[in-house]
């Protein structure tokens, strides 16, 4: 085992701003559950590991690569959270996706500015067995510190792209296949429980906090879902997980797009 260098404490509080991400081109993955997945998905990524004799223990016995230990007091000094797990890793940001989609649809998500419900959002789609992650400029970095905690490590299992905004997404969806944009829409559209082309190689956007999504292209459709309770809107992660998870239902039931 080998010590943290300063030079890699100085790398580990730059990797809390977008600009030192963007400089060295790694993230910090901190949190038991999000290194595991890490290594389990992409350990060829792994730049170091850091963690406390607990830290340590709680993989089961697995060394991590390049591992530095640390004491208690010295993890504190540079993790992100208050109560935290006593292991961190710094791993290399993957390349944005240049082939071809996967699956029956693509995410999309719209200025979705939280890192907490990109995050969970991304953990979600994972979950679902989705593939494909589009974002518009506006929402947050998916290799922030709190995104990456907040899905876990989930964003090393799928593959992101990023575009100006929803018109070059679009253009972008149609050369491979995926001619519609679904939009969640907190007001008015298609119920996404009756929409029968919703998961038919499509694109579905998830809008940000604020203003939902911005103005999709022509030839869009909106979908909604039903609230009994005549409340206004769903946060962003919860809505996502409620269509999302429609789309699981339909797969059992062996039919999606039908």
């Amino acid at each position: 085992m080998q010590t943290l260098s300063r030079r890699e404490k100085s790398l580990l509080c730059a990797l809390l701003t977008r600009g030192g991400r963007k400089r060295s081109d790694c993230c910090r993955c901190e949190g038991l559950r999000a290194v595991r997945e890490l290594l389990a998905e992409r350990p060829e990524l792994i730049r170091f590991t850091v963690g406390t004799e607990r830290g340590l223990a709680s993989l089961g016995g697995v060394e991590p690569p390049q591992f530095r230990l640390v004491s208690e007091s010295e993890f504190s000094e540079f993790s992100a959270t208050v109560n935290h797990q006593g292991i961190l890793a710094v791993a290399g940001i993957p390349a944005l996706a240049e082939t071809p989609p996967e699956g029956d649809f693509i995410l999309a998500l719209d200025g979705v500015a939280d890192p907490g419900n990109f995050g969970t959002i991304s953990r979600t789609f994972r979950a679902i067995g989705g593939h494909d992650v589009w974002y518009t400029e506006g929402s947050i970095d998916p290799w922030g510190d709190k995104a990456i905690r907040s899905g876990l490590g989930a964003q090393f299992s799928l593959r992101f792209r990023r575009f100006a905004d929803l018109a070059d997404l679009a253009q972008c969806a149609r050369s491979f296949g995926y001619p519609t944009l679904f939009v969640a829409d907190p007001h008015d559209g298609e119920v996404c429980f009756d929409c029968d082309d919703l998961f038919r190689k499509s694109v579905l956007v998830i809008g940000g906090e604020a203003n939902g999504a911005s103005t999709p292209p022509a030839g869009s459709r909106r979908v909604i879902i039903p609230m009994p309770g005549d409340y206004e809107s769903l946060n962003a992660a919860q809505a996502a997980t409620v269509i999302l998870l429609e789309y699981v239902r339909r797969t059992r039931k062996g039919s999606v797009g039908c």
